[in-house]
């Protein structure tokens, strides 16, 4: 399967495809509060497609480690206007990144394309709203909650641990009335693992493909970068999340989430080039 019906749009990815993240929060590790308002995060929109970005993230609940969660009208109020605005503007696929079924269903309503959860669904209703959107659904493996999952987390085998996991959400999408063909997995860089397990998820990641479906990841300026580059703070962080993203995209990632859009796109066209070649 190359081509991933995305609402009123699909999405190809017979290549991979540079999914460019745009947090409408004022906490975001990252960039929490630069995208707050609607022009500029329209303007940042406009850059990242500019840039390559082949569909466009919106999340307005951060989900960084140890981060609290927000009130469910807070969070629509931050990111339905933004969805509808992009959609009206620009010709891409909207992901919207959330837990929230009303958020889901008033964003498919409003143009998106893709459901993004962290949760996997696993909030009371999402099942049922995500089904009815008809739209294809994103499940990510996280062990707890953002504000808990960084306290020891622990795996007999991460690998396993984290196919497991995805399974038994596919089976309950399946049960919900979401077919398979319309499921995405992220394996949850950073979402409740050690350095170590996001290590060993990186060098095996081909072993989930044996899931059969795209694998989305995301990467981009997380701790575990940081940790690899002994303490460097977030703005540091590029060359090695652009070298984790061609790694995981040799892999078998479809999809690369990240904040660096242009020096992501350049990595992966070199990356495709080469496979090209007899």
């Amino acid at each position: 399967m190359t081509l991933l019906a995305c609402g009123p749009r699909s999405l190809d990815l017979s290549t991979p495809a540079v999914m460019g993240i745009l947090n409408v929060t004022p906490d975001s590790f990252s960039d929490g509060g630069r995208y707050l308002g609607r022009d500029a995060a329209l303007r940042q929109v406009e850059r990242m497609l500019a840039e390559g970005a082949r569909l466009i993230d919106v999340g307005a609940e951060s989900t960084r480690p140890g981060a609290a969660p927000v009130a469910e009208q807070e969070e629509l109020d931050r990111l339905l206007p933004v969805v509808e605005a992009v959609a009206s503007r620009f010709d891409t696929v909207i992901s919207v990144d959330t837990s929230t079924p009303s958020a889901m269903r008033e964003a498919a309503r409003l143009g998106a394309g893709l459901i993004n959860d962290v949760r996997a669904l696993r909030r009371e209703g999402a099942l049922a709203a995500a089904a009815a959107s008809g739209l294809p659904v994103c499940l990510m493996h996280m062990r707890g909650e953002p504000g808990t999952m960084q306290l020891a987390p622990d795996y007999d085998d991460v690998i396993a641990g984290v196919s497991d996991f995805l399974r038994e959400r596919a089976a309950a999408c399946a049960a919900a009335g979401i077919p398979s063909d319309r499921l995405l997995f992220d394996p949850g860089f950073g979402f409740g693992k050690t350095l170590t397990h996001n290590l060993q998820l990186l060098k095996h990641l081909d072993q989930l493909q044996q899931l059969g479906r795209p694998l989305l990841v995301g990467l981009s300026r997380k701790s575990m970068l940081g940790a690899v580059l002994q303490g460097a703070p977030v703005d540091q962080r590029l060359h090695a999340g652009v070298s984790a993203a061609v790694l995981s995209v040799d892999r078998g990632a479809r999809i690369v989430r990240t904040h660096d859009v242009r020096a992501t796109v350049e990595a992966l066209a070199l990356w495709q080039a080469q496979r090209e070649v007899p």
